[in-house]
């Protein structure tokens, strides 16, 4: 297993902002407590099982994902398939062939199960220099809630070109997936990752980025169906000027959980990055998760950060934790905060509009409309957007019921 090139101590300076509770005095073990500090592997055996106790598993249903933690005997648990841009698909790409493995490194189990399930990885690869006018839609169909699968998807924009990626999650499997997401210097790309699957399905799913000097990510997690989903977005902001878009959007009915854990690394000078996840819950044990890490390194000069995560309860029964961590290692940036909050509707909302005669019913279906739909507008993909609309109209058709 490999660990960073320097220790939880050496790379802690006087000016860094770190959680007290990283710091145990004359202690003979000091558990790992930050995302940049937790080892790497591609050996699913050198994470072991996880047991639920671990600072990356503790709010994970780990019994649940249980099937996620050893490699698939097969890949055929999913299909994939284009409904557009299937011309983008270049040569599958083996363990040992680029770019595959130039920015993922396995930081959990389940993600070093899918490297070694998936011998040959998926490849996206947008032109250098190149608009691409329409989306491209990869739908990854589940083929039964008994069947295993694992893949590695490789999304790479190079220089100077602009694409969108959608990455649709339908049916049911047991799947465990990495997503490798490259933007070359100067390329402008979103991916949008939705989950849509039936209520039995366990996804487990692992994003790491990398974004070159003045390019841009947009990167979209949306969650609606599924059993256990676990998508964890991690980006690196790692050239002069480049920027990072990082927004969610779940809705958990009763018996779901939804997990996101997101990085944010500010590494290269004058980067600019934001998160903002967003949910709704309903039902008894609907759970969600979302654990929010930002680390500014001691390069990255002039860095603008915020990220906040909003939860929305909207029955009794259901819960979200919420946990936003900011590490500054540089006095030198524009700004950079955090912020969480988890509540039921807004009494002064509602009363606003039932006081211009609105009903009570309507009234707070238009809330949790206008709250969710800060993110779906951000997609920039009409279609899209109003299918996910629709969708929030379905849900709290059943909240109202």
């Amino acid at each position: 297993m490999t660990t960073p090139t320097t220790t939880p101590t050496a790379s802690r300076s006087s000016s860094a902002h770190v959680d007290p509770a990283a710091q145990v005095a004359d202690a003979g073990f000091v558990p790992v407590q930050t995302r940049s500090e937790r080892p790497h592997s591609f050996e699913p055996a050198d994470f072991g099982t996880p047991s639920g106790r671990e600072i990356n598993w503790k709010h994970t249903p780990v019994a649940q994902l249980a099937p996620l933690f050893t490699v698939a005997g097969s890949t055929d648990g999913v299909i994939h398939s284009f409904g557009a841009g299937e011309q983008y698909l270049a040569a599958p790409l083996t363990a040992d062939a680029a770019p595959r493995g130039e920015v993922f490194l396995a930081e959990d189990v389940t993600s070093a199960v899918a490297w070694q399930g998936a011998t040959e990885a998926l490849h996206v690869r947008i032109p250098r220099e190149e608009e691409v006018a329409e989306p491209i839609f990869l739908t990854i169909e589940g083929q039964g809630a008994d069947r295993r699968a694992d893949a590695h998807i490789v999304i790479e924009a190079l220089e100077h070109s602009a694409a969108t990626v959608v990455l649709q999650h339908t049916g049911s499997a047991q799947y465990a997936q990495n997503v490798e997401i490259i933007v070359r210097d100067g390329a402008k790309l979103s991916v949008i990752s939705l989950q849509q699957w039936q209520d039995d399905a366990v996804h487990a799913s692992a994003h790491q980025a990398r974004v070159g000097a003045d390019a841009t990510l947009k990167h979209f997690v949306i969650s609606f169906g599924g059993g256990v989903v676990r998508v964890n977005p991690s980006v690196e902001l790692a050239g002069a000027g480049s920027e990072g878009y990082l927004y969610g959007l779940s809705y958990a009915d009763a018996g779901q959980h939804l997990e996101s854990q997101v990085y944010l690394h500010h590494k290269g000078p004058h980067t600019k990055g934001d998160v903002l996840y967003k949910g709704a819950l309903q039902g008894e044990s609907a759970h969600s998760v979302w654990i929010g890490d930002v680390l500014i390194g001691p390069d990255a000069t002039g860095t603008d950060s915020y990220e906040a995560n909003r939860n929305l309860v909207l029955t009794e029964g259901a819960r979200a934790d919420s946990i936003p961590n900011l590490e500054i290692e540089t006095g030198d940036i524009v700004g950079a905060g955090h912020a969480s909050a988890t509540g039921r509707f807004d009494d002064e909302q509602l009363f606003y509009l039932q006081a211009r005669g609105i009903t009570e019913e309507e009234a707070r279906r238009l809330v949790v409309l206008g709250f969710l739909s800060d993110i779906v507008q951000r997609l920039g993909i009409p279609s899209l957007e109003e299918e996910l609309l629709a969708a929030i109209e379905t849900e709290l058709a059943e909240v109202n019921a």
